[in-house]
């Protein structure tokens, strides 16, 4: 059974891969985004031993999977039982394109004028990818992509076909 890690950039593509393949395949789908975060205004990280027990929650009540997010901390938690991970290494370009022109998330947002209502700040954040030393940053992804020992891929354009 098919147990896969997408992770990259925001707007990178992976939520649309993650769903593709979910579809395509039969695997369940866990977005990070959903347990990484605390109900709080200004936003606040769950502690990681809590979004730990969720995953291995996810990972335990689903045989085949797609796991995908930006948070090498928490994808880090899932590598040992994973059989396969893609790296979604675009551009920073095609990352703010597929931003400006992404569809309503209603599990993130409740609605589109809210979520583009974060537009700037979310493009801002792409757009310092290379220059993070954190979590999210391209070198954490890197590392993890460099340190797994299964199949594995980069993907360089939301045109390649997996």
């Amino acid at each position: 059974m098919q147990r896969i890690l997408i992770f990259g950039n925001s707007g990178s593509g992976k939520s649309t891969l993650a769903s593709r393949l979910s579809k395509d395949h039969g695997l369940a789908h866990l977005d990070l985004d959903t347990l990484a975060w605390l109900p709080t205004m200004p936003p606040e990280r769950m502690p990681l031993a809590a979004s730990q027990d969720k995953i291995v929650d996810f990972i335990g009540a689903n045989p085949g999977w797609v796991i995908e997010g930006c948070y090498s901390d928490l994808l880090e938690m899932a590598v040992p039982e994973a059989s396969e991970m893609i790296y979604m290494n675009l551009p920073v370009n095609d990352c703010v394109e597929n931003a400006r022109s992404r569809p309503w998330e209603p599990h993130k947002y409740p609605s589109k004028e809210a979520q583009d209502e974060n537009l700037d700040m979310l493009i801002e954040w792409i757009s310092q990818y290379s220059d993070r030393t954190d979590t999210f940053s391209a070198a954490a992804h890197k590392a993890l992509y460099e340190e797994f020992t299964g199949t594995k891929r980069v993907v360089t354009s939301n045109g390649d076909t997996l």
